[in-house]
C-alpha cells in the first residue's frame, strides 16, 4: 500500500496566502493525503476560507498557541500518516504530480528531499535558493547552512521528536538534524518539491533567527568547527550578493 502523508499547515491571519496553499495540497494526484490545519485563532477570515474546505480536511483545529513551534507540534501530535510534511501559509507544494513523483523516486525511505523555489510578495520567482540542496545530506550536512528548507523535506513520522520549543526561530533546524541523526535511507529525489514564500518569521526576526542557528549548529558541530563553518557561510553569501544583489536564504 502507498504510505500515507501527513501535511500540516499552520496559519494565523494570512487571509491573502491560505487558500493557495490549500489548494496545492487538496490539488495533488497522489490519493493518501491526510491535511491537517492549525489556525492560530485567526480574526481576518483566515478561518472562513479554511473552513469552505472542511470537507476535505482531515483536522481543523482554531486556537492561541505559544507560537509558531507549539502550532507545529500541535499538528505533529495529530498526524497519524507515515510521513510528515510541513507546508505552511503562502508556501506550496511545487506541482500538482509532486507528492506522487516524490513517492516514486525510491520506496521506503527515512527521508525524502528536493529543491525549492523562491517566490516574493507578488509571488514572483526569485529562482532557486542561494543555499542549494545537496547531492547527499545527512545530519551534518547543515554545517554550511540550511541548504534543504523545511517545505522540501519529507521525514518519517517515527522518526519525528516534537519540535524543542526553547528555539523561537529555527527549531526546524534541530528538528531536521535531529530526524536526520536516526536517518539510514535519505533519498535525494532531484525534483523541485516546494514554492517558498520570503518574508517569514525568521526573516522577520532574522538576527534573533540567526543567533539561534548558530547555537544549534554549535550544539551539533562544535564550536571552533562552527566558528570556521561560519566564515564559509559569509564568504559564500558575499559572493552570491555580489552576484545576484540578493541573499535567497
Amino acid at each position: 500500500m502507498q504510505p500515507l502523508l501527513s501535511v500540516i499547515t499552520i496559519v494565523y491571519n494570512n487571509v491573502r496566502d491560505i487558500e493557495r496553499t490549500m489548494c496545492s495540497v487538496l490539488n495533488q494526484t497522489y490519493p493518501r493525503i491526510e491535511y491537517i490545519l492549525i489556525d492560530g485563532a485567526s480574526t481576518d477570515g483566515t478561518l472562513e476560507v479554511i473552513n469552505r474546505y472542511k470537507e476535505e480536511l482531515a483536522v481543523v483545529v482554531s486556537e492561541k498557541d505559544k507560537g509558531i513551534y507549539d502550532a507545529m507540534n500541535k499538528g505533529l501530535a495529530l498526524a497519524t500518516g507515515d510521513y510528515v510534511l510541513f507546508m505552511n501559509s503562502g508556501d506550496e507544494i511545487y506541482a500538482p504530480d509532486t507528492v506522487e513523483q516524490v513517492f516514486n523516486s525510491s520506496p521506503d525511505a527515512d527521508i525524502y528531499y528536493g529543491e525549492t523555489e523562491m517566490y516574493n510578495q507578488n509571488w514572483e520567482s526569485l529562482g532557486q535558493r542561494r543555499h542549494q540542496a545537496p547531492e547527499i545530506f545527512n545530519w551534518k550536512s547543515f554545517k554550511y547552512g540550511m541548504n534543504v528548507s523545511h517545505q522540501a523535506i519529507y521525514i518519517k513520522r517515527s522518526l519525528c521528536e516534537p519540535y524543542d520549543l526553547q528555539y523561537h526561530y529555527s527549531a526546524d533546524v534541530d528538528w531536521i538534524i535531529r530526524a536526520a541523526k536516526k536517518s539510514k535511507k535519505i533519498v535525494n529525489t532531484h525534483l523541485y518539491v516546494a514554492k517558498y514564500l520570503v518574508g517569514g518569521v525568521s526573516k522577520q526576526k532574522h538576527l534573533a533567527s540567526l543567533k539561534e542557528r548558530f547555537r544549534i549548529f554549535t550544539k551539533y558541530y562544535g564550536v571552533i568547527p562552527n566558528l570556521i563553518n561560519h566564515g564559509v557561510i559569509a564568504l559564500n553569501l558575499g559572493k552570491y550578493f555580489v552576484k545576484h544583489r540578493r541573499t535567497n536564504d
